[in-house]
Formats: structure tokens, C-alpha cells, sequence
């Protein structure tokens, strides 16, 4: 990962400070239904007030298409947003032009502003250069504190980058940080547990993360692939039976690495996948035929504790089982648990991200002992594929 310059590295009294966030919080009916993303932004933008820098906040919302949809207009995260920051916000009805530039000229020091959607113009999500060129004429430092659309290639979040005196703010510092410390500078060993329904979403995770991890856990209905692709008969399992090959493929790159691959040993099954449905635990070897794995079985959640307690360091992505369901939940619960546990004991350093991750480490109510949750998503996932994102290679230092 590149090094980059952060706030400390800026003199910021009475600089025009552009701050990219990621504000694409949930609404209905006009109002904030979850401000997560608003108060986790919230650290930057003060840190910034407080020393005296003119912050100007820029943010898309939602997919208007390139023009202006009043349903995705960002006036409605005014008042969260002045919530979150103990202080007034104003807001500009554009983030280019006559209404930008007037909003910016009336600033002072410590005032915060927010300007209208950025995906209003079609020319923010084509990397424009002219676009890019006109947001930079509004400030004098730019800062990205959106890790979250650092995967894009966007001119708030790309091109703008080259053309202002450029940093990570504190939650793009924070997430570029712990992503290191898990990847690219770990503890060793280091463990990897990858979940979720479908090897051919995720190809590109496991092929980066079997020559990069100690020890791989695949759960969920991609493990099911993986034990069709070893011969056993996993009934009416969801399962890529056509993806068999590229899972041996897997295998054998794993072995070539030293890469310990950990696969279910038990699991629950059950003839239909509803809440409280019928199930019993069996040998992976012996699922019935007309039955359909759902859950990982109390060996597997012994063996990959027994592997977590060796680890130093654990990258989390995607559940174990249909954890939205009960039973189901079972295995990734105290999976999960026991993650927390070490790491709250500071025998662990955990880093996990992805939707579905974030979803079932708050339903087995581990997230706030974890090391550190990323809410990134796509740039999440990328990272892990070992893929360069735009947004950070464009703060370079």
C-alpha cells in the first residue's frame, strides 16, 4: 500500500479544505434512517474546524443518473450532519458554479459547508478532468476520507487528487492502517475466513488470499463447492458444481503455498430453509440426498477456534451459514464470539468488512470487540482481491 500524507502533515487556518465523504446513508421518507457513515466522517470534519480550516464537504448519493433528482439531493443530511459536528452547516444547491463558489466565498475559518450531490453531473463518475478541475477551484487542500469509494475512478475521488495538495483524512487513515497491519505487514499467522454463498463472486479473493494468509477458512455455500469439487455428495446443498475444477485449482495453489485450507468436517442440514425448520448435525460425508447444508456443525466450530487460537492475525469476510435464519446463525455466532474474545484480550488483531460480515458480527453482538469493522464494502472486497484502488493510489505521497 502507498504512503500518503494525512492531516497532520497540513497547515490548515484559513485553507479551503475539500473533504471527500462517503454519505450514501440510508433515508426514507426524507430523513436519516441510519447515520453511521454521518458520524463516522464526524472525526475528520471536526478535527478540521477546530483548526481553523474552511471544510467544504462533497458527496454522491444514491444514482440520479448525471442530473439533478430532487429525491437524491443531499439538503436532508444537513441537520444530521450539524448533529454530528456540534456546529452549524451551510449548503450550497450545487457543487460547481455560481451557487458553490458563493457558498465557499462566505465561509470563515472553522465554518463547514456542504455542497449539493456530485453525481448530479454525469462528468464525477467519468473521471472528468474539466469536472474535477472546477471542484478543485472551490479549495486549496484536498482530503479523501471516503475509503469506501476509494475503488472508483471518479473525479471527487481520482482526478481531483492531482490537482490539490493532497491526504487521507482519519477514517481513510484509520481503515489504510488496519488493512496493512492485517495483509501486508500481519502477525504471523495469519488466518483468513471467507463465507458467503458463491465461489465465482469471490475467485479473485481466494486466488490473491491463498499465497498471502497462513491458514484459510471457506464457509458457507462456497464450501459446499469445495467439498462437491473433493467428491463428497452434498444433496441439495446451493452449491457451483460447474466451479469444481477452479475450486481444486484453489486447493492446489493453496498447497503450493502452505496455505492451510479449512473446510467443514460437520454441518447442519435440514429438507427445507425456513426459520425453525427440522434439522439434525451429520458427517459431511453423510448428508442425506434430499437434504440441504445450511450451517456449519459443532466439530467445524471447534476446529476453526482451534486454528483461530493459534492466529495473531484474522481477515473476516462473509458468514459461515444462513445466519439471518434461526438455527442457522449457530455457527457464525460463536465463531464470531470467540474472535471477539481474543481480541479483546489483545491475543487477536481482527479485521473484517463486507456487507453480509458487518450484518452477522452485529447479530452475534461481536462487532465492538472486534479491531476494527470496515464498512467499505466493494473497496473492502478489492483490497482483499489485491487490486489497486484508484482513490488510494491517487494520495501517493
Amino acid at each position: 500500500m502507498p504512503t500518503f500524507r494525512t492531516l497532520d502533515d497540513l497547515t490548515l487556518t484559513g485553507r479551503r479544505v475539500i473533504v471527500r465523504c462517503d454519505l450514501n446513508v440510508p433515508m426514507k421518507d426524507g430523513k436519516v434512517t441510519d447515520a453511521t457513515r454521518i458520524e463516522r466522517s464526524a472525526a475528520t470534519l471536526k478535527e478540521l474546524a477546530q483548526k481553523g480550516a474552511r471544510v467544504i464537504i462533497v458527496s454522491h448519493f444514491g444514482r440520479p443518473k448525471g442530473k439533478p433528482a430532487p429525491e437524491f439531493s443531499l439538503q436532508p443530511l444537513v441537520e444530521p450532519l450539524a448533529k454530528a459536528l456540534g456546529k452549524t452547516v451551510a449548503f450550497a444547491s450545487d457543487c460547481v458554479g455560481p451557487k458553490a463558489k458563493d457558498a465557499v466565498a462566505a465561509l470563515k475559518d472553522g465554518d463547514v459547508l456542504l455542497l449539493e450531490n456530485l453525481r448530479f453531473h454525469a462528468a464525477e463518475e467519468a473521471n472528468d478532468k474539466a469536472f474535477a478541475g472546477e471542484l478543485a477551484a472551490l479549495g486549496d487542500i484536498y482530503v479523501n476520507d471516503a475509503f469506501s469509494c476509494a475503488h472508483r475512478a471518479h473525479a471527487s475521488t481520482e482526478a481531483i487528487a492531482h490537482l490539490l495538495p493532497s491526504a487521507a483524512g482519519r477514517l481513510m487513515q484509520e481503515e489504510l492502517d488496519h488493512l496493512a497491519a492485517a495483509l501486508e505487514k500481519p502477525q504471523r499467522p495469519v488466518m483468513a475466513l471467507v463465507g458467503g454463498a458463491k465461489v465465482s463472486t469471490k475467485l479473485d479473493l481466494l486466488g490473491n488470499l491463498v499465497g498471502k494468509v497462513d491458514c484459510l477458512v471457506i464457509g458457507g455455500g462456497m464450501a459446499n463447492t469445495f467439498l462437491f469439487a473433493q467428491g463428497i455428495e452434498v444433496g441439495k446443498s446451493l452449491a457451483e458444481r460447474d466451479l469444481a475444477d477452479t475450486a481444486r485449482s484453489i486447493l492446489e495453489k493453496a498447497k503450493a503455498a502452505n496455505c492451510t485450507i479449512v473446510l467443514p468436517v460437520d454441518a447442519v442440514v435440514a429438507g427445507e430453509f425456513k426459520a425453525g425448520a427440522a434439522n439434525k448435525i451429520v458427517d459431511v460425508k453423510s448428508v442425506p440426498a434430499d437434504q440441504m447444508i445450511l450451517d456449519v456443525g459443532p466439530k467445524s466450530v471447534a476446529l476453526i477456534n482451534q486454528h483461530m487460537d493459534t492466529s495473531k492475525t484474522l481477515v473476516w469476510n462473509g458468514p459461515l451459514g444462513a445466519f439471518e435464519t434461526s438455527p442457522f446463525d449457530q455457527g457464525t455466532v460463536v465463531v464470531a464470539k470467540h474472535a471477539a474474545q481474543l481480541s479483546k484480550a489483545k491475543k487477536l488483531l481482527s479485521v473484517a468488512g463486507g456487507g453480509d460480515t458487518v450484518a452477522a458480527l452485529a447479530h452475534a453482538g461481536a462487532e465492538d470487540d472486534f479491531s476494527y469493522i470496515s464498512t467499505a464494502g466493494g473497496a473492502f472486497l478489492e483490497w482483499l482481491e489485491g487490486k489497486d484502488l484508484p482513490g488510494v493510489l491517487a494520495l501517493k505521497s
